[in-house]
């Protein structure tokens, strides 16, 4: 019974986050908020006005604002990939030393 509310529970969750991000997707719309990007982009067309541009992105975030959110989701999925094979091989570890 136990794991049947577990595996909910996880379901629930998953659930949640997902709306949470379409949420901030239908509510943010066009927002205002530079980065060290836009910055570059404004020096180098000041340095050199003939420069032409050699890639462009294929999809663009609707607001700066998405694109930081779709980073910070970006480096939590890597750090708890990292955390967790570092977590695997550390109990991996512990149990071949209590089987000693």
């Amino acid at each position: 019974m136990l794991k049947i509310v577990q595996k909910n529970q996880n379901i629930f969750l998953l659930l949640a986050i997902i709306s949470i991000l379409v949420g901030v997707f239908a509510y943010v719309g066009d927002s205002e908020f530079g980065g060290s990007d836009g910055h570059a982009e404004e020096y180098i067309t000041q340095a050199d006005p003939d420069y032409k541009v050699w890639f462009s992105n294929i999809w663009e975030p609707p607001g700066p604002e998405i694109e930081s959110l779709l980073f910070a989701v970006q480096a939590a999925i890597g750090a708890g990939v990292v955390c967790y094979v570092i977590g695997y091989y550390k109990g991996k570890k512990t149990g071949e030393s209590i089987q000693e």
